[in-house]
């Protein structure tokens, strides 16, 4: 029999956490997790969900990236664990933690992300964050504690928040695979409510629940946010500890200033490239105008009225209404700085590009 329990969606707020001998504590919104108990399901008003990833229990892209990152805005990590990574993947994917994303996942796991890749996603951008290893950043929790959760929005999409744990016996210096994790979710969320701005780290859709119960020792929860809008899907994994933690944070070194978002940045400019009576043609091009690589960009704007997308080539579009939202395709996402990638579309309707400069955040 599932249990069912109500969570409630929360205001994002600041918890003082105790501190835990020597514990570095939380930066920003440091960490707690998720929520109740087998098959429960909690739904909530409004619109929601973002690329983004866990900051409450903060997963392994989030942490290292407020480890490395320093006043400077270089990536230098101290952990060992996000050194590692480092090694394996070079600094962008710390730039880009909130990127670790399928564009083809359409909320598939078992079967599709390959065992060994879990944490990536199978992205092979974010193949150095798969090192099993007992020295990642560590958030520490009470089995069956009532926590609150949030989950980075870097940019608003609708969808479904999916919450898995490993199960009893977790060795973390084992390498993850499936058999690890539990089959069902003992969290499934329906678009939570969005608190802040996207495109910042304070930007955070939150909700409260309960933690499973009879847990101990080390764990990893697993998250799966699928987008309904696309099949655009994001894996996270987070490490915790349940030893009668509040949700302190260990192995990572206090950050300068950890409410500054990441130093990328782009720009965007658009140009018609063709036009008739009824429709025209128009191109975007897409800078990395930062001085870090990024992964994946997005681009939006709004339609005038009577206009519509007829058909869009070199990125990825969603369209609510008459706004439209680009994002990079499979392939063209990748920009060292100064690099540049475009897209074009076609509309229909009569009237011009209202603007050449469009609105672009890194993601």
């Amino acid at each position: 029999m599932s249990l069912t329990r109500t969570a409630t969606p929360r205001t994002r707020r600041r918890l003082p956490f105790p501190a835990r001998g020597g514990a570095l504590l939380l930066i920003l919104l440091s960490l707690l997790v998720t929520v109740p108990a087998l098959g429960l399901v909690v739904t909530s008003g409004g619109d929601a969900e973002a690329h983004g990833t866990p900051m409450k229990p903060g997963s392994r892209t989030f942490l290292c990236w407020q480890d490395g990152l320093t006043d400077t805005g270089e990536i230098k990590p101290v952990n060992p664990a996000c050194r590692a990574a480092q090694q394996v993947s070079g600094t962008t994917p710390f730039y880009n933690w909130f990127s670790v994303l399928r564009s083809d996942g359409a909320g598939r796991t078992r079967g599709f992300v390959p065992d060994g890749e879990l944490c990536s996603g199978g992205n092979t951008a974010f193949s150095g964050f798969n090192r099993p290893g007992a020295d990642w950043p560590l958030t520490h929790l009470t089995s069956g504690a009532t926590v609150d959760f949030s989950y980075n929005a870097w940019a608003a999409h609708p969808g479904w928040f999916h919450v898995y744990i490993t199960k009893d016996g977790f060795d973390p210096t084992r390498t993850l695979t499936w058999n690890d994790v539990e089959e069902q979710p003992f969290l499934s969320v329906d678009h939570p409510p969005l608190n802040g701005s996207p495109g910042t780290v304070d930007a955070d859709y939150s909700w409260s629940g309960t933690l499973p119960g009879g847990k101990s020792g080390r764990h990893l929860i697993y998250m799966v946010w699928q987008r309904s809008d696309s099949a655009e899907t994001f894996y996270s994994c987070s490490d915790v500890v349940f030893d009668g933690g509040n949700g302190e944070v260990t192995g990572i070194r206090e950050p300068g200033n950890p409410t500054e978002p990441p130093p990328g940045a782009c720009t965007a400019t658009r140009r018609t490239t063709n036009s008739w009576s009824g429709g025209h043609q128009s191109e975007v091009t897409v800078t990395n105008s930062g001085d870090v690589p990024m992964l994946g960009w997005m681009v939006d704007w709004t339609l005038p009225g009577g206009q519509s997308v007829a058909s869009l080539w070199g990125g990825n579009a969603t369209y609510e209404g008459q706004d439209v939202m680009v994002h990079n395709a499979d392939w063209n996402g990748a920009l060292d700085p100064g690099g540049s990638a475009t897209f074009g579309y076609v509309v229909q309707g009569s009237g011009g590009d209202a603007a050449t400069a469009l609105p672009c955040r890194v993601g």
